[in-house]
């Protein structure tokens, strides 16, 4: 799950989702679909936003695509939170 800066446009989070999925494949994860909720109010402000846009990323894969896959959101500038979770 990502929460995306809520002023940006879709080509860019197309570009973004584009790239989160590079990272998921080339590192031997499987994609099972991306889910794109659109902009939501937030309950409490993050980083001085207000709301954001949503991004689920269903996936399976390794220790080392997960932490590849961390590193890249923590480095992305339009990310303003993400949470990996393990689903059972």
């Amino acid at each position: 799950m990502c929460i995306l800066n809520p002023d940006l446009e879709e080509s860019k989070i197309d570009e973004l989702v584009t790239r989160l999925q590079e990272v998921v494949t080339s590192s031997g994860g499987e994609l099972n679909g991306v889910e794109k909720w659109g902009r939501r109010h937030l309950s409490y402000p993050i980083k001085r936003f207000y709301s954001g846009y949503y991004l689920l990323i269903n996936f399976k894969g390794d220790n080392s695509m997960l932490k590849e896959l961390d590193r890249v959101l923590k480095i992305t500038e339009d990310n303003i939170r993400h949470m990996i979770v393990r689903r059972d």
